[in-house]
């Protein structure tokens, strides 16, 4: 019958605390000792046990009094002292079954409650104790199951692979010899449930041990399969981008010769039954994920490198001289959409190839190869030969690199406010000069008032003076038109007496040239004899 040890007080933890030194440095060999006559050492055991509970309580202590992680340990002292003591009795567990039965709840319950506040090798050292606990079989690892996946997410890289390797070898050695579909099944459960969870974190993890034992042909049953498929429609783009990269990758996958393999692992390599074979995925799984993609509404981007090969495996089974036209059109339209998103996949090479479909006599390779001309004259005309090329808006356009941003100094077309601002200044000043110009003063307006009043008066009285006026003038101007006519006339007699004697001397001259012509022709012909 187990002889339980005293309950532990402060007064007893300061005790064991201030006597606990000798024994701390001679673990090592009482651990031999213990090991080589277990029930001799049952008092130092249970004494080392005491000690152990009273410096956990001191910790938890410590712990609620800081919030510091580094002082919650109570300092490397405590716990250095804490993790070896755990250790210790983990390794001497197997000999002594009643008095440590306790022993995994307790590391257990403190990495439950304080693993993310606990010192890393003091965290490390626990988390090696629990290994040892679950591979010596004292605890079961469905039971630690869930612990071991929460501690792949405190951030601490060591525990983290701790937690990860632990979990696959065990399993691994579970199903070494023969299947236990019974511990298979409630581990299989914690997995898919974390998978299917919303905490993107611990979905992850579980999502890579199931990928890993699936790998290794542990778990290579539907159920596995049918979860890693599942994964595909994950809220989280980072699981969802992980699953599909493990399916495109399958058929890949090497398959691993390890030296502890049992035979039916040995039958499955050489004669692997592929569980996610295209007719399986073909039936509802394609579509499903295309229904998921256009609902996705998240921005993917991919660099130019990871699409290649998928683009030259496009041009090469649809573009070429040997195709049909139909599947010619469709591969220039593919190539079309995925230059739209990745244009720096083409280079001038293909391009210039491409191009030359315009020529065909099939309508709809000779639009599609437009189609494909006329997006490169607006991202890159540069690619184009220049009778391509056309007058492209910008002929300096070039496809950003991957991961290349344009950060905006200042909001673009707010110089355009500051014009309309001042130009609205500016024609409201000239609509009220316009109306100061155009509204004169009540003053002013009565002034001019009183003027044309008096126009009008002085106009009248013009006119009446005018018209007697008029009168007077037109009899001065009859008996002036009368005297004008005859001294008219006086001067045209004039004028036929004037011309008359002017004709009489131009005859005169007239015979005078005449006999000086003569004259000169007579002295002309006596010089010549």
């Amino acid at each position: 019958m187990r002889q339980h040890a005293p309950a532990y007080t402060p007064e007893a933890a300061s005790a064991s605390a201030t006597g606990g030194a000798g024994e701390r440095q001679s673990l090592p060999l009482l651990q031999g000792k213990m090991k080589r006559d277990p029930e001799g050492y049952e008092t130092e055991l249970r004494q080392l046990h005491r000690h152990f509970e009273s410096s956990v309580f001191l910790f938890r202590q410590q712990a609620a009094l800081s919030s510091s992680a580094s002082s919650s340990g109570g300092g490397g002292e405590t716990a250095k002292e804490l993790g070896d003591l755990a250790l210790f009795l983990a390794h001497v567990a197997p000999f002594y079954p009643n008095d440590l039965a306790d022993l995994p709840d307790q590391i257990g319950g403190l990495l439950d409650t304080n693993a993310r506040a606990l010192p890393s090798g003091l965290r490390v050292h626990l988390v090696q104790a629990l290994i040892l606990l679950v591979n010596r079989k004292i605890v079961d690892l469905e039971d630690t199951m869930e612990l071991f996946m929460e501690l792949q997410v405190i951030g601490d890289r060591a525990v983290k692979k701790l937690a990860f390797s632990h979990i696959v070898h065990s399993i691994r050695r579970m199903n070494q010899k023969h299947k236990n579909e019974a511990k298979n099944r409630k581990l299989q459960n914690i997995l898919f449930t974390l998978v299917q969870g919303e905490e993107e974190s611990r979905a992850k993890r579980a999502f890579t041990i199931l990928c890993d034992l699936h790998r290794r042909r542990v778990w290579f049953d539907d159920r596995t399969a049918n979860a890693i498929c599942n994964a595909c429609f994950h809220p989280s783009s980072r699981i969802m981008t992980a699953a599909i990269s493990f399916l495109l990758g399958y058929e890949n996958v090497e398959q691993e010769d390890d030296s502890d393999a049992s035979s039916s692992e040995d039958e499955a390599s050489i004669n692997p039954n592929i569980i996610l074979s295209k007719e399986d995925v073909y039936k509802g799984f394609a579509e499903k994920l295309f229904s998921r993609l256009q609902k996705c509404n998240e921005r993917f981007e991919v660099p130019p490198d990871a699409v290649e090969p998928l683009f030259k495996q496009i041009v090469n089974q649809f573009v070429h001289d040997r195709s049909r036209p139909e599947a010619i059109a469709v591969g220039l339209n593919v190539v079309r959409e995925i230059c739209v998103r990745i244009p720096l996949l083409m280079n001038e090479d293909l391009l210039q190839d491409l191009v030359l479909y315009k020529k065909s006599h099939e309508k709809a390779v000779s639009i599609a190869a437009r189609s494909l001309i006329t997006l490169f004259r607006e991202i890159c005309p540069s690619l184009l030969v220049k009778k391509d090329r056309g007058r492209p808006l910008n002929p300096t356009a070039r496809p950003k690199a991957f991961g290349e941003t344009t950060i905006a100094s200042d909001v673009p077309g707010a110089e355009l406010l500051d014009e309309e601002f001042e130009g609205s200044d500016d024609e409201s000043d000239a609509f009220d000069s316009d109306d100061e110009e155009l509204l004169p003063s009540t003053n002013d307006a009565q002034q001019s008032l009183k003027v044309s009043s008096n126009k009008l008066d002085t106009d009248e009285d013009d006119k009446g003076e005018e018209v007697s006026g008029e009168q007077d003038d037109t009899e001065e101007v009859d008996e002036d038109d009368s005297d004008d006519n005859m001294d008219d006339i006086e001067d045209d007699s004039d004028m036929d007496g004037d011309t008359d004697v002017s004709d009489e001397d131009d005859d005169e001259e007239l015979n005078d040239d005449s006999e000086n012509e003569c004259s000169d022709q007579a002295e002309d012909s006596d010089e010549g004899r």
